[in-house]
């Protein structure tokens, strides 16, 4: 601090001003570090089962003194951070249930996290990730799995990754998915699938499968046909939700979308649908048109700002 102070007596503006700042930054994260180590701390000495170190400037968990010996707390929040990984000690914090990571820089995670048995809710979300580790999967309690925003696509997600069978919730909207690995027929307690805004040309058949699921958004990607066996599903209920808008639908499903979601399903549950709609796969034919006089419906997928 000695030398800080003796050249800033030096009559150059441009240095002392730099020089404040610089000051400025590093009184800033000292009270941010000291903040940060005393919720660390508080959690330790009162036994307190949820951390919060969001919006906390984090470059580094390692920079967090203490964190890791606090294998008693069940939720962390790391959101709104500058992480750009997690440490494979993560595995340390043995009784987490939430475990919140939205908005970092994080590119890969540790293959450990799977060791995490009591994790119920994982977020991820708005992050840079185009892969999960080899071995991602057979998590024993999750049941919420936020993996928005990112970089993901079909091939980033390993096939154990469909071994999560405990999953009520996949959140995978604004990422690079063109199309859904038919392993998703797999996850057959989930209620709640988000794949808006990818790259998707399809669904799989075996989205049919799902039948606990609830809300289906598949909103603002470049699908024109669904498979019959979405049919299985019922989405049309008052506490059910089906979003579809922005996709370049085939006339039939166009029209049948303006009506609402009951007639989306009743149509696709046709033996007229289904035997066009194997012709399409086949030839790349359109399925029949419903009503001569409509006007095709096109549509293109929202960019994310």
């Amino acid at each position: 601090m000695g030398n800080w102070t003796w050249r800033m007596c030096y009559p150059q503006k441009n240095k002392v001003k730099r020089l404040e700042c610089t000051c400025v930054s590093l009184s800033l994260q000292w009270k941010t570090s000291k903040s940060i180590r005393n919720i660390v701390v508080e959690s330790r000495k009162k036994n307190l089962l949820h951390v919060d170190l969001c919006d906390g400037n984090i470059y580094d968990l390692w920079h967090v003194p203490g964190l890791f010996n606090l294998s008693h707390i069940t939720q962390l929040a790391l959101s709104h951070n500058k992480l750009t990984d997690l440490p494979p000690c993560i595995v340390d914090l043995r009784n987490l249930e939430v475990l919140n990571v939205f908005n970092n820089y994080i590119e890969e995670l540790p293959s450990q996290i799977c060791s995490l048995k009591k994790l119920r809710h994982l977020n991820l979300g708005m992050n840079r990730m185009s892969a999960l580790p080899q071995g991602f999967g057979p998590l024993p309690s999750l049941e919420i799995l936020d993996l928005s925003y990112n970089n993901l696509s079909e091939a980033s997600l390993p096939s154990s990754f469909f071994y999560i069978v405990t999953l009520r919730a996949l959140y995978l909207s604004e990422n690079n998915f063109k199309v859904l690995p038919p392993d998703i027929g797999k996850l057959n307690r989930l209620q709640i699938l988000c794949l808006r805004d990818n790259d998707l040309i399809s669904l799989p058949k075996e989205v049919g499968d799902l039948a606990q699921l609830k809300e289906l958004h598949i909103q603002g990607n470049w699908l024109s046909i669904l498979p019959p066996q979405l049919g299985n599903l019922d989405l049309t209920g008052p506490k059910h939700v089906f979003k579809a808008e922005n996709n370049p639908w085939v006339i039939p499903i166009a029209s049948q979308l303006e009506m609402g979601t009951s007639s989306v399903f009743e149509y696709i549950r046709s033996e007229t649908y289904k035997y066009m709609y194997d012709r399409h796969m086949q030839s790349s034919l359109e399925p029949p048109e419903m009503n001569s006089n409509e006007s095709k419906k096109t549509s293109c997928k929202t960019l994310a700002t």
